[in-house]
């Protein structure tokens, strides 16, 4: 069963940063399409980013400028950079590709 596996989340003040990783197989990293979402207690699942297997990037509007997606395909490894966060940061944060989804981390943005 292929999967994704998120890690890097936590409790974090108000402009502090954090850098979630997902790890998964080389077949979905080679040429996939790699995305970001999150979803904050009792609303839907949103879009936060992506990156092209050649490494163009997009974002939603409410991340750009701080939020980094990056990708190492030699190691089969996801990032999103988040720095200068804010409390409606906060939510579960799941990668996804190829229709497979990780078990998401969460990420806490508290003072």
């Amino acid at each position: 069963q292929v999967q994704l596996v998120e890690s890097g989340g936590g409790l974090v003040q108000p402009g502090g940063s954090l850098r979630l990783s997902c790890a998964g197989p080389e077949s979905i990293f080679s040429m996939s399409v790699m995305k970001w979402y999150r979803q904050a207690p009792g609303k839907q699942r949103d879009f936060v980013a992506l990156i092209t297997s050649g490494g163009t990037t997009n974002y939603a509007d409410s991340v750009k400028g701080r939020f980094t997606i990056s990708r190492d395909n030699g190691k089969n490894t996801l990032y999103l950079q988040m720095n200068s966060l804010k409390p409606e940061d906060t939510a579960v944060y799941y990668c996804n590709a190829m229709g497979v989804w990780g078990q998401g981390t969460q990420v806490t943005v508290s003072s």
